[in-house]
């Protein structure tokens, strides 16, 4: 792969990282609620779990569901239900500052946050153009450097989500501005269903 085409799938990958999705709204979500240093395994779960489905997008895993549609039906009404779910956890997080209230709501866990990237509907859109772009060979190398190139870029814009989120808790003066910010936060959530039912 050519110099210019490794800068350009740089550039690929920081602006489709970047740009507002399902991980970067929960991200912005738990900065607001929880703050950064708790939201870090929340942060290396997107990461982990994006590289493996790039990885095993590249290496022949769309062939599979090619081949089994049925898989793909099942992988959309999971992915559909778990927004859902999602969107209910974020809009229904604590808002007290009792500490009791607090403990009741949590965090995604790392597990949690890297099993959510196989029912990810933009993480499924970026890792398949980035395939189909970048890779056309599917040549393991560029594969590789495809998973490589974005683990790099995920990282930083996914702490940018965080610490923005963070940023917003000093505006939350009361409970109520905090409960309506979460509500917006699941409402952006859930319109991210959409998606599901564009990638083809």
């Amino acid at each position: 792969m050519s110099v210019e085409l490794i800068f350009a799938l740089f550039i690929f990958a920081f602006v489709s990282s970047i740009t507002p999705g399902p991980n970067n709204i929960m991200l912005m979500a738990s900065g607001t609620n929880f703050g950064f240093r708790k939201t870090i395994p929340h942060i290396l779960g997107i990461n982990i779990g994006y590289s493996m489905l790039t990885f095993s997008l590249g290496i022949g895993l769309m062939e599979v569901f090619n081949l089994f549609p049925l898989i793909k039906i099942i992988l959309k009404t999971l992915c559909s239900g778990y927004l859902v779910y999602l969107s209910y956890r974020i809009a229904t997080s604590s808002t007290s500052t009792d500490k009791n209230e607090k403990q009741k709501s949590r965090p995604l866990s790392f597990t949690e946050a890297m099993l959510f990237q196989w029912v990810n509907p933009k993480g499924w859109t970026m890792a398949l153009s980035a395939i189909t772009i970048y890779s056309p060979t599917n040549a393991l190398s560029g594969i590789i450097l495809v998973t490589v190139a974005f683990s790099i870029t995920n990282f930083p814009c996914q702490c940018l989500w965080t610490l923005l989120g963070q940023q917003f808790r000093k505006l939350m003066s009361s409970s109520f501005k905090l409960k309506m910010f979460n509500y917006i936060m699941a409402g952006l959530l859930m319109l991210t269903l959409i998606q599901i039912f564009i990638v083809s």
